[in-house]
């Protein structure tokens, strides 16, 4: 098919890579804006940018869709379908419309399940047992669409919201380019909305542990929040960022440092939590072996509650 692919984070780039391999004609991609970054703030392309420029395909960076010039040019191609991956900006009606077969998206929950910005993250914070990716029509309604084709994956104890991102891209990838190729027979089912539930944006507000949790919270938050915005503790005036953790046994005040001896293990609302990987202000991101030798952490301590 001819396809326009709008996209621009890491999430959205196995999809191109899949369609470009399936052998689908990208006629253009959609992405944000370069912006600034790095400690020098220099502009930088989005992932796909590059991807799409190492394989010759025209890139296109409007700020918004809705001028009557960038439309024109969507509509100039004549595309038999768009693919839209965490492009990032509205689109217009106008513009979904203009495809021959439609504008499908990849979204990375079991719709109606999370719907919205974050919904990696918070499937993990809400302690759900499987998430997915669901291939839908993009309607101007938030992720509203009829839903074409689901495939789930389990979450386990192990996943932060990298982990999980990684696999998620993945599949959604080859999911899309499976919708495709069985286009004529799929059925779209609409969503009930009886059973949606929004994943809310992300806040740096929401990084904070309140030990006064229980241990299974904590270590949800901290997957959750890894890599972003990274959850953290304070101890002795200064916030530590806690980058993974696991649930383990033990009792005391809530954020008291109970032993140093297996991770970092700190007594919480309920159970205890084992840390395994934190960072300092301005240090690396470490083992909790390699922290501890360098922080005079002993069992007694206690963050701040």
């Amino acid at each position: 098919m001819k396809l326009i692919y709008a996209g621009t984070p890491e999430f959205a780039v196995p999809a191109l890579a899949k369609l470009i391999a399936a052998g689908h004609e990208v006629a253009l991609v959609l992405t944000q804006p370069d912006r600034p970054a790095g400690r020098g703030m220099k502009l930088k392309a989005s992932p796909v940018k590059e991807l799409a420029l190492q394989h010759g395909i025209q890139v296109f960076q409007p700020e918004t869709l809705k001028p009557e010039d960038v439309q024109a040019r969507i509509s100039s191609l004549n595309a038999d379908a768009m693919i839209v991956a965490a492009y990032g900006l509205i689109i217009p009606k106008t513009v979904l419309d203009m495809p021959k077969l439609g504008c499908f998206n990849i979204h990375a929950s079991l719709l109606p399940r999370w719907r919205g910005a974050a919904p990696i993250q918070r499937s993990i914070l809400a302690n759900d047992a499987e998430t997915g990716v669901t291939i839908m029509r993009v309607v101007p309604a938030l992720d509203a669409g009829a839903m074409l084709k689901k495939v789930a994956v389990p979450i386990t104890e192990n996943d932060t919201a990298q982990t999980l991102h990684n696999t998620l891209s993945e599949v959604g990838g080859a999911l899309m380019v499976e919708v495709l190729a069985e286009l004529d027979h799929l059925e779209a089912e609409e969503q009930d909305e009886s059973q949606v539930t929004y994943a809310a944006k992300l806040l740096k507000t929401e990084a904070p542990i309140n030990w006064h949790q229980s241990a299974d919270e904590l270590a949800r938050q901290v997957r959750a929040f890894n890599p972003f915005p990274v959850a953290q503790a304070v101890m002795k005036d200064e916030a530590w960022r806690i980058w993974f953790a696991r649930v383990t046994q033990g009792s005391g005040l809530p954020g008291e440092v109970i032993a140093v001896n297996d991770g970092i293990v700190v007594a919480c609302g309920t159970g205890a939590l084992r840390i395994e990987e934190l960072q300092k202000p301005g240090g690396k991101r470490m083992s909790w072996k390699d922290f501890i030798g360098g922080a005079q952490l002993k069992p007694g301590d206690r963050f701040e509650t």
